[in-house]
């Protein structure tokens, strides 16, 4: 994996990115370790996973803590940033990664509840240790972001519809945000190959992923996702505090 910020760029930080344990969080969380930041691995249920992470990013000299949560839940939520307080004592950089409802067997409301009600909980309860420069980056998917003009496969409807919910609610805490310093931005990608979300969607939809990899012409993969989510957090916060990441001629303006 190339260095995707520069070395020493985050020393004497720390960042906290949700749902970390693999995938794009892993990803993004190891290149701010490799920047020099000290980070926060996040997870809900594979604590060895998450483990083995930290193990190697600590190699890098960076402390690396690994806290398991299940963000629905705002007693666990409390007591990760508990924790984090205790260890570090502040944060440098919130990335909100955590995402889902497509997994079967949850509440019909569990999309709602994960993308929306817990992302905001997370940053409020967060608040408190964010410092006053701070930055708080939300993960989304084009197909989420622009849900409202341009129509999505109906498998995953339910989950574009409650992440473009919780963007919306999330961009209504900006100006709260800006009168203390700390930026927020919005990045928004294609369908990502390799990731859970991929996967479930041509389980459902078979020839999905290929589909829209013709139409777009390129699909990212989950480290350079990643890069571009950990950019976010450390790139001028765009005007309209989007970062759009691949081709989004197929969809509709805002």
């Amino acid at each position: 994996m190339s260095q995707t910020l520069p070395s020493g760029s985050l020393s004497g930080k720390t960042a906290l990115v949700t749902g970390s344990s693999r995938g794009i969080g892993a990803d993004t969380v190891r290149y701010f370790a490799e920047a020099g930041a000290n980070v926060v691995i996040n997870f809900r249920n594979k604590a060895p996973r998450a483990e083995k992470l930290a193990a190697q990013l600590r190699e890098l000299g960076v402390e690396a803590l690994v806290v398991g949560a299940d963000l629905t839940d705002p007693e666990s939520v409390k007591a990760m940033f508990d924790e984090v307080e205790r260890t570090f004592g502040g944060l440098d950089i919130l990335v909100l990664n955590a995402s889902g409802g497509m997994e079967s067997g949850m509440a019909e409301d569990y999309a709602l509840l994960l993308n929306r009600d817990a992302q905001v909980n997370v940053l409020e309860t967060a608040l408190p240790l964010l410092k006053d420069d701070a930055r708080v980056v939300f993960v989304t998917s084009h197909q989420a972001h622009f849900i409202r003009t341009t129509p999505t496969m109906p498998e995953y409807e339910p989950v574009a519809l409650s992440k473009r919910a919780g963007e919306d609610a999330l961009r209504e805490k900006i100006p709260a945000l800006e009168e203390r310093g700390i930026g927020f931005t919005v990045v928004s990608g294609d369908m990502i190959e390799g990731t859970i979300t991929a996967t479930l969607l041509e389980r459902a939809n078979p020839g999905a992923i290929a589909a829209r990899r013709d139409d777009a012409g390129k699909l990212y993969n989950v480290a350079e996702f990643a890069a571009e989510v950990a950019r976010a957090a450390v790139d001028p916060v765009p005007a309209d505090n989007t970062r759009l990441v691949g081709d989004t001629g197929s969809f509709g303006g805002e």
